[in-house]
Formats: C-alpha cells, structure tokens, sequence
C-alpha cells in the first residue's frame, strides 16, 4: 500500500529535513530575488521541478548504489560531509 503508516512517517521525515535543509540556502534566495522581477507562479513551478528533477537523481543513485553494494552508507557520508566542510571553507575564503 502507497499510504501505509510506515511511508506517511517516511515521507513527513524527509519533508522537515529537507525543508529544514533548504530554508536559507543559495537556491532559496535566488528563488526569492526571481521572484520579485518576474512571474512568481512560474519561479514556484521551476523551483519545484528543479527540486524534483534533483531529488529523484539523488533517490536513483542512491538505489543504484545500494544495489551495487560497491560503496557503503558510512562512506557516503563521509564524503558528503567533507565535500560539506570544503565548500564552508570555499565560501569563508572568498567572502
């Protein structure tokens, strides 16, 4: 069943966190400034596709690795969390 327990409570932990996740980055702001020089239905539906289209990438490779067990779960956080500091450190260089 689609709308089981189990995927409703899925479901509402992946909408905090990403909505936490996103509220206040770089694409957000971009969202707000397009927003107030052009159409905003059409900057919410193109925020909302862009939003899909890279989630549904992100679901997709993430299901193929697990499959290919080639990479665990520890290492892609790992890596996900170093690429995180790298591009703190990015930006407090260039500010």
């Amino acid at each position: 069943r689609l709308f089981n327990r189990e995927n409703i409570t899925l479901v509402q932990e992946f909408f905090v966190m990403t909505f936490l996740a996103e509220w206040g980055d770089k694409s957000q702001i971009a969202t707000v400034a397009m927003s107030t020089t052009s159409n905003p239905v059409g900057v919410a539906l193109g925020g909302i596709l862009g939003h899909a289209a890279c989630t549904g990438i992100a679901v997709a490779t993430g299901r193929l690795i697990s499959e290919q067990k080639a990479i665990s779960e520890s290492h892609i956080s790992l890596v996900g969390g170093t690429m995180f500091v790298a591009f703190a450190l990015h930006t407090l260089i260039t500010l």
